[in-house]
């Protein structure tokens, strides 16, 4: 009996170790693409090779320092109107049940139109305005999809707040607004880190709106990174620099919140 369970245990450790293999490899990959030379690169499998910084110097001195700024700027602003609209709209559902069920799963399907539904007429909208080639442009794109998903997020952590909370405040004095971000939202703050996290990762990656709405000024980390792919082939030393350039940073921040992710995306699905 011992035994068949060693060996049971023994294969499960051996197919995650598999499973895992397959999942860093990709990453292990670029990571060392990203300090070989040109010559080397066209030997992919071989891994004795002379690092070199060039790639990592060429990509520092192009545009996508510029464009990760860009980046950083157009997700920060599009998760911080993500929660200032998302956090009331997901206390309103789950509090006051409004529009009941029905109006839940409208907030996910919002989420889920496809992008080239939409881009006909944001793109007129942008052009109308004057927007075009500007990070504003890219922010009102990103709040198509980011905004419903952090509503549904998040209504799963404000189902875990019992109610007495708020009722107690308002018997201290406090009005249902007072309330909500005097006591609700302190008692959320990971949910909100999450969902912050969560929609800061799907601006941070989006190339279909990015490459469509912006020009050379406003170009994003994505629309950079696609440009290595030029007439003369892919420029792949340089382009392997600018991803992990593009996923150090999100991976390293995932881990600290993967619990809560999970339990948002989930949350939102199971109550009642």
């Amino acid at each position: 009996m011992i035994s068949r369970r060693l060996a049971t245990q023994a294969i499960i450790l051996l197919i995650l170790c598999l499973a895992l293999a397959i999942v860093i490899f990709p990453y292990l990959w670029t990571l060392l693409a990203s300090f070989k030379t040109e010559a080397a690169l066209n030997r992919p499998l071989d891994w004795n090779f002379t690092p070199t910084l060039a790639n990592w110097q060429a990509m520092l001195h192009s545009e996508i320092p510029r464009q990760v700024l860009n980046s950083i700027i157009v997700g920060a602003v599009t998760v911080l109107l993500s929660l200032l609209l998302g956090a009331p709209a997901a206390y309103s559902f789950s509090r006051f049940r409004t529009g009941g069920d029905g109006a839940r799963f409208a907030v996910l399907l919002a989420q889920m139109l496809p992008p080239a539904a939409l881009i006909v007429p944001l793109f007129l909208l942008m052009y109308t305005l004057r927007l075009l080639d500007t990070l504003w442009a890219v922010v009102a794109s990103h709040l198509t999809f980011i905004l419903p998903l952090v509503t549904w997020f998040l209504i799963g952590f404000f189902d875990d707040v019992p109610p007495e909370l708020e009722e107690q405040a308002m018997v201290d004095g406090c009005t249902q607004w007072q309330a909500f971000y005097r006591v609700v939202l302190p008692t959320i703050r990971p949910g909100l880190g999450a969902a912050a996290l969560f929609g800061f990762v799907l601006s941070w990656n989006d190339l279909f709106y990015a490459l469509l709405l912006t020009g050379k000024h406003s170009r994003t980390l994505p629309v950079g990174i696609a440009g290595y792919w030029t007439f003369r082939g892919i420029e792949m030393g340089q382009m392997s620099a600018a991803i992990i350039l593009a996923i150090g940073p999100v991976i390293i921040a995932s881990f600290f919140v993967q619990r809560y992710l999970v339990r948002g995306l989930g949350g939102g699905a199971v109550k009642g």
